[in-house]
């Protein structure tokens, strides 16, 4: 069975889809200035724009001289996507060895876990 792959974004990207899906959809311009300070050239927006159409994650659509882009994975999705593949990676595919790694790393506490079951089991 071919192990499926998953899509990554360079840290640069990751900025660019986190602009748009901040707008839900814009020009270069919009993108380029919701993007935090120091804001990239609109050159290099474009350049990862093109990047990310072709890996999948955005398209455009021509509006009169410029093209109006739109994610084509929510936030939400491409969260739940890395986080498995994270924990596939280094938890051998056990979610309670990640949890446990960030209480040993002090990253959650007991309070925050309380809150966790708490949500669980309201679920």
């Amino acid at each position: 069975m071919a192990k499926s792959t998953v899509k990554t974004l360079t840290k640069a990207e990751e900025q660019v889809m986190h602009a748009l899906w901040q707008i839900g959809e814009g020009f270069l311009k919009d993108i380029v200035e919701a993007m935090p300070t120091p804001q990239p050239h609109s050159n290099t927006v474009a350049t990862l724009l093109k990047i990310l159409m072709d890996k999948g994650f955005v398209t455009s659509q021509a509006v009169g001289r410029n093209n109006l882009y739109q994610p084509l994975m929510s936030k939400a999705q491409y969260s739940k996507q890395s986080l498995g593949s994270l924990v596939s990676s280094y938890f051998d595919g056990s979610y309670s060895s990640a949890v446990s790694f960030l209480v040993d790393q002090k990253k959650l506490s007991v309070q925050d876990l309380e809150m966790l079951l708490k949500e669980l089991k309201n679920k």
